[in-house]
């Protein structure tokens, strides 16, 4: 934007901050109810991760079909009606008594979410360049570790009354939709390129060794996120701690509170670390973090693990968003990152299963041990495919 204001301070990139809550909201708020809707249900431990899939399996199949939209009828003709959709799909979990109504309605609410987490980012990458561009992914990253710090906290405090009471939240999505669409100012992109002229140019954008890593990356890290730490963390913390809902919540919490912080420091270590060594670094968090939850017994060797998969959270995501968003122009952009945003859900659906099948091999010791290996294998895709050059066709 080209100004002295800090971006913070945008309008703008207030709204989408409020977007990037609603799109962290799906999975974080309602994983500390887990434990209750295992018992009210009579469900298995292992199927619990259905809860997530189900939200998540949408953005896999939509992700890329919102992108094109809009890339081709605009940002907000995609974003508003989403927001709505979600709201009204979670929102009425509360009422439902059977576990399949439940997993319909979880669907639903997520081809709401199937573009909110691509949308927020393409945002960003309209309305900023060069060192804003960081730093307005950095400051997005933050909320969004605000927002993963306090809805587990809050759902938390919300399952005493009930496993259903999370639910709520989602209502409040419709009247921030009204919001945005009053006071969002954003570039809409004009192109006049045929859609075949699109898709191709789209291809070429994501076709490249460099936007491949990252994407696999971005897929194991939200194995990792929902699969070991949003789905088995609070099973972890139940079985060895007999923890109680609002104590899941409060421990959950602290890996978003080192994700803020994280990501803060994470800004100003961009411009002296090349991206690469920010990503090895943050991979060795989540190993660490993996190792060390196999030994955790009590809740003082719980909290630096889960500290540690903060930090690892706050130099992966953000330094992974920032170099994917400039590989595209404005006129194609949303549809590169909805590409991005089909890989995040894929992650996020294949990762409680992905790790569900460990915990039905060995128990609650193979999930993390299994994280580990994910880890590993991060650091693999760092090392052999995110080579230090600059993005084709950045702006």
């Amino acid at each position: 934007m080209g100004n002295a204001t800090p971006p913070y301070r945008d309008r703008n990139l207030q709204l989408i901050f409020v977007v990037t809550l609603f799109a962290v909201m799906g999975v974080a708020s309602i994983a500390p109810a887990f434990p209750q809707i295992i018992r009210v249900f009579g469900i298995g431990e292992e199927e619990i991760g259905w809860l997530v899939a189900s939200f998540t399996l949408p953005g896999v199949l939509l992700a890329p079909v919102m992108g094109v939209l809009a890339d081709r009828v605009g940002r907000k003709n995609i974003l508003i009606p989403s927001l709505v959709l979600f709201g009204i799909a979670g929102f009425s979990c509360i009422f439902v008594r059977d576990f399949t109504q439940l997993l319909v309605l979880r669907f639903f609410q997520g081809i709401g979410a199937a573009s909110l987490g691509s949308l927020n980012i393409t945002l960003i990458g309209d309305l900023y360049s060069g060192p804003e561009r960081s730093q307005a992914m950095g400051y997005n990253a933050s909320v969004l570790s605000i927002g993963t710090a306090s809805y587990p906290a809050l759902g938390g405090i919300l399952t005493l009354g009930g496993w259903h009471y999370p639910f709520v939240l989602p209502i409040l999505a419709i009247p921030m939709g009204i919001v945005v669409a009053l006071n969002l100012n954003n570039p809409e992109p004009k192109s006049e390129h045929r859609l075949n002229t699109y898709l191709r140019n789209t291809w070429s954008n994501i076709n490249q060794r460099r936007v491949w890593g990252l994407f696999m990356v971005n897929i194991l890290v939200f194995v990792l996120i929902y699969g070991a730490h949003l789905t088995y963390l609070p099973i972890l913390l139940e079985s060895r701690l007999q923890s109680s809902s609002m104590m899941i919540g409060l421990v959950m919490s602290l890996t978003s509170i080192a994700t803020v912080a994280a990501s803060a420091v994470g800004g100003r270590m961009s411009r002296r670390l090349v991206a690469r060594k920010i990503l090895i670094t943050g991979i060795a968090c989540y190993f660490a973090a993996m190792i060390l939850y196999v030994f955790s017994f009590s809740y003082g060797s719980v909290v630096f693990p889960a500290l540690l998969f903060g930090c690892g959270n706050g130099m992966i995501i953000p330094t992974v968003q920032t170099l994917l968003v400039g590989f595209a122009p404005i006129t194609e952009r949303a549809g590169f990152m909805s590409i991005n945003g089909m890989v995040l859900r894929l992650g996020q659906t294949t990762g409680p299963m992905v790790v569900g099948l460990a915990y039905t091999l060995g128990g609650i010791d193979y999930v993390f041990i299994a994280g580990s290996i994910i880890a590993v294998a991060m650091a693999g895709v760092v090392m052999l495919m995110v080579r230090e050059r600059p993005a084709r066709r950045a702006i």
